[in-house]
Parts: C-alpha cells; sequence; structure tokens
C-alpha cells in the first residue's frame, strides 16, 4: 500500500472519480468501444465505392461519408471523457461542452455541403439522418453538460443518450450508404449491359 499526502493510494483511486460517473463505467466501455471499432466500417463502405461503378464527388463525400466517421468518434470521445479519473463534475461539464460546440458547428458545416453538392439530392430521410438528429444529439450533449453541475442525473442520462444516438445514427447511415451505393451500382451495371448487347437479343 502507498501512502501520499497522508492518503491511501486505494483512497486517492476511489475519490478519483465521482460517485455519478462510476456507475456509467461498464455503459461508456460498451459504447466507446463500439464507436471505435465501427470506424472500420465507413472504410469498408469506401472501398465499396471505389470497387463500383458508383460514380461520387468530394462534395457528396464530405456531406454525406464522412461525418459517419466523426459521429462514431464522437461516441467514442464522450465515452473517453465520461471515463476519465476527474475530480469535479465541472472540469467534466467543460469537456462535455466544448465536445458539443464543436458538434453542433461541424453540423452546421455538414448541412451547408449537402445542400451545396450537385451529385446527390436528399430526401426527408436523409434530412432526419443527416442533418436533424446529429444537431439534437450535439445540442443535447451542450445543453446537459452545462447543466451538470446542477442537474446531475438528469444530465447524465442526456449525455448517455446523445452518446448512443450518434452511435446508432453511423450506423444508419453507414448501412444506408452502403444499400444505396449496391442498388445503383447494379442498376447502372444493367444499364451498361443493356447498352452494349447486341441489336436484337434483348427481343429472344
Amino acid at each position: 500500500m502507498y501512502i501520499t499526502g497522508g492518503y491511501s493510494r486505494e483512497t486517492i483511486v476511489a475519490n478519483a472519480v465521482p460517485l455519478p460517473l462510476a456507475g456509467w463505467e461498464n455503459f461508456y466501455i460498451i459504447v466507446g468501444s463500439s464507436g471505435a471499432a465501427l470506424i472500420g466500417l465507413q472504410f469498408v463502405v469506401l472501398a465499396l465505392i471505389a470497387e463500383t461503378r458508383f460514380q461520387s464527388s468530394p462534395e457528396s463525400l464530405s456531406a454525406f461519408g464522412t461525418p459517419t466517421i466523426v459521429h462514431f468518434a464522437g461516441a467514442f470521445l464522450i465515452s473517453v471523457i465520461m471515463s476519465a479519473p476527474w475530480y469535479t463534475l465541472g472540469s467534466v461539464g467543460v469537456a462535455l461542452a466544448v465536445s458539443g460546440v464543436v458538434g453542433v458547428g461541424y453540423v452546421a458545416v455538414v448541412i451547408r455541403r449537402a445542400r451545396g453538392q450537385t451529385a446527390y439530392k436528399p430526401v426527408m430521410e436523409d434530412i432526419i439522418w443527416h442533418m436533424v438528429l446529429p444537431l439534437l444529439s450535439y445540442a443535447s450533449l451542450l445543453v446537459a453538460a452545462l447543466l451538470l453541475p446542477s442537474h446531475v442525473r438528469g444530465s447524465l442520462f442526456t449525455i448517455a443518450g446523445a452518446a448512443l444516438l450518434l452511435l446508432f445514427i453511423g450506423i444508419h447511415n453507414a448501412w444506408d450508404t452502403v444499400t444505396y451505393i449496391v442498388v445503383e451500382g447494379t442498376r447502372n451495371a444493367n444499364q451498361g449491359d443493356a447498352k452494349g448487347a447486341p441489336a436484337g437479343e434483348h427481343d429472344e
């Protein structure tokens, strides 16, 4: 047993994390590890784009592809912050508030990019999952971070919900991108085969 400043090492470690955060350790281990692992999913999506006939542009990728990685990373970052050995809830709130501000600003940039690109016209589902829900998640994180020192329980559940929502947003958007690429790639391939077929072949 090591003694530092009159306190045992076990006492210092036990007091390093405020009690309200200690109960969330397993939750953030699951969310954080899932977010980190699922970042690789988006690299699979990009590899799929490169290997198919699907035509994309840097503008559309920055509007609909890159944000997915950012949201996975956001869930991972929240988990890291909530798992760090903070001494005060105020410090946790500051770190989360900064993350929330950055997230809200990034979603604003994504919305501008989505409106500016011409390769793909967003439908209502895209607006909800790529714009509305990410903005709601980061804004909720920001509000909860500011209220954390005074409204601990409610803020902790809101922060957890924001992290989980970012995870689900990333999963949905990655899967939606894959299915869109597969459908469009198959359609383009069929159209190309039809155009290249000899005359009269389709009359049989």
